[in-house]
């Protein structure tokens, strides 16, 4: 997808600083994830690096460099190079960039500009943030870095300040509306509310038909749970054999509704709740890759948080 509402002042800054004297060589693009920052440092990059008169390829180009996440170990090193799948590494390590930084020696194959893209900048290793920052000091002529963050305070400090920084806005829930009709997913109302103005995270909803969901979800927030009958409906809704893929849009969905009512609630005791809700799904929802959770029994541990953060949750006095 390239033709993105939320970029037009992006595009904007970055037209203005490629078309004037003294193009910066290193770009934060910041902004929650799904907001296609990376479609944007994509195509941003092919037009830094074309130049008139040469023809430029239309698949992999030999002057951007992509670094994200990689194999987890050997194993799947092997199962790279032999097209087979592999697990991914959770953070970019040292040695991508190293390897990055040794193509730095040689020239730009078709021109005279070349483009590193790292995504996200913000889950790279301590010692890579730290060998980027030399290459970031003293960048090779003709080398220009474009960071995608979701996360730029994650960043080290020196990083940010060698940067310039674009910033994405969220999108409007009509605007999310159209983008789903435009790709052929459905649009929910409450599912695209929940979805906090990412593309990325409306889609992973739709995609998983995560409305009713949303809705039990958003019942439990709002009223508790009178015995178990709604975190059956949540556990028979996510389903007895959710894989990890629907497991993490069904956490990523409780910790947005849990945010919002966070953020409209004007209880003090209810928001205190609700944020520390908010915390714990964040920590189960951090141990789920790696955790052997019974998977019958998560959808209860998902909706028993949301129940503590309900008014009904309150203890009786008196």
């Amino acid at each position: 997808m390239t033709d993105w509402p939320n970029h037009a002042e992006a595009w904007r800054v970055w037209r203005d600083a490629l078309g004037g004297e003294r193009m910066h060589h290193g770009w934060l693009l910041a902004g929650k994830a799904g907001l296609g920052k990376r479609d944007f440092a994509m195509a941003a990059a092919r037009e830094l690096v074309a130049e008139p008169g040469v023809p430029q390829p239309e698949g992999d180009h030999p002057d951007i460099i992509v670094l994200t996440y990689g194999p987890k170990d050997d194993k799947g090193e092997k199962a790279q190079a032999e097209g087979k799948p592999f697990d991914l590494a959770r953070s970019i390590r040292i040695k991508q960039i190293r390897a990055m930084q040794r193509r730095l020696i040689t020239r730009p194959t078709l021109g005279s500009r070349r483009a590193i893209i790292i995504d996200p900048a913000d889950d790279m290793e301590k010692s890579a943030a730290n060998a980027l920052l030399k290459s970031l000091e003293e960048p090779p002529a003709g080398t220009f870095f474009l960071l995608v963050t979701h996360r730029p305070a994650r960043l080290l400090p020196t990083i940010r300040s060698r940067c310039r920084t674009l910033r994405f806005p969220v999108l409007s829930d009509s605007q999310l509306a159209e983008m789903l009709h435009a790709a052929g997913l459905p649009s929910d109302p409450q599912a695209v509310a929940a979805a906090e103005g990412s593309f990325g995270a409306a889609v992973r909803f739709a995609e998983q038909d995560l409305a009713p969901i949303a809705r039990v979800m958003a019942a439990l927030i709002a009223g508790g749970d009178d015995g178990v009958t709604g975190r059956g409906e949540l556990a028979r809704l996510i389903g007895p054999r959710a894989d990890r893929e629907r497991v993490q849009a069904v956490l990523d969905l409780a910790q947005s509704l849990v945010a919002h009512a966070a953020r409209s609630s004007e209880d003090a005791q209810t928001r205190a709740r609700l944020i520390e809700a908010h915390g714990a799904l964040v920590a189960l929802a951090a141990e789920a890759p790696t955790a052997n959770f019974d998977a019958g029994m998560l959808p209860f541990e998902i909706g028993s948080l949301l129940v503590a953060a309900a008014p009904a949750s309150e203890p009786a006095h008196g």
